[in-house]
C-alpha cells in the first residue's frame, strides 16, 4: 500500500476542526504526536509524522523486511564502533518524525534514551510498492534534515537510487538533494560517512 494521508479524528485534548473542514489531515506537533503514541493510537497499522501530517504509510510485505533486515546487517559491517545502525528507529526534527527503515547514526543506542535522533549520516528506504513517494516526499524531507546521505532501494526495478548533496530551497522553504544516481546489481556505492568502504549493490537486491 501506498503512502497515503489519513484524516484522523482528534483526542478531546486538541480542539477539533469544524464539520465543514472535514475530511482533511490533520496537522498537529510532534509533542502532540508523541502523546497520541503513549495513548496507544496507531496500534493497527505504521503511521509516520510528515511536516505536521500524519501519514498512513500501510503495511509491508515479508520481502520489505527482509531486505531491511539485509541493509542493516550490510551496513553493520561497514559502520564500526562510533555508529549507531537503526532499523525502523524515528528521527526528530522540525514538526516531523520519520522513520526511515535504516539510519546510520552518531553514537551507540545509549546515547538516544531520552530523545529521538535529529538527523542521520545515511538514510535508507526500501520500496516495494512506495517508490514515487520515498524519491519526492522522503527524499525532500531528509534533504530538509540535513541528511547528506539518502539512498532508496526500488525492489521491483532492482536498482539503488542514490540522493547527495542536499541543499535549501529559500523559496518554497524546502530542501532537495542536488545529485542523484540511480544504480544496477553489478554497481557498488560507498557511504559518504564511510568512503573507504565499498558496498555492492547486488548484496541490498537479493
Amino acid at each position: 500500500m501506498s503512502a497515503t494521508a489519513i484524516p484522523l479524528a482528534p483526542p478531546q485534548s486538541v480542539p477539533a476542526l469544524p464539520q465543514s473542514q472535514w475530511p482533511r489531515p490533520w496537522l498537529c506537533t510532534r509533542e502532540q504526536y508523541e502523546k497520541l503514541l503513549a495513548a496507544g493510537f496507531f496500534r493497527e497499522t505504521q503511521y509516520q509524522l510528515v511536516r505536521g501530517e500524519i501519514i498512513d504509510m500501510g503495511k509491508e510485505g515479508p520481502r520489505h523486511f527482509s531486505v531491511v533486515d539485509l541493509a542493516v546487517e550490510v551496513l553493520r559491517g561497514v559502520f564500526g564502533p562510533g555508529f549507531f545502525v537503526r532499523n525502523a528507529g524515528p528521527l526528530g526534527f522540525g514538526n516531523s518524525q520519520p522513520e526511515p527503515d535504516v539510519a546510520v547514526v552518531r553514537g551507540s543506542r545509549l546515547d538516544y534514551l531520552n530523545a529521538h535522533p535529529a538527523t542521520a549520516l545515511l538514510a535508507v528506504e526500501v520500496a516495494e510498492t512506495s517508490l514515487s513517494y520515498d524519491t519526492t516526499t522522503k527524499a525532500e524531507l531528509y534533504a530538509s534534515a540535513g541528511i547528506a546521505d539518502s539512498w532508496v532501494l526500488d525492489l521491483v526495478g532492482r536498482q539503488l537510487h542514490v540522493f547527495r548533496d542536499p541543499q535549501l530551497i529559500p523559496t518554497l522553504e524546502i530542501a532537495t538533494y542536488q545529485t542523484h544516481r540511480t544504480l544496477g546489481p553489478t554497481d557498488t556505492v560507498s557511504p559518504l560517512a564511510a568512503p573507504n568502504a565499498t558496498v555492492r549493490v547486488a548484496d541490498l537486491l537479493p
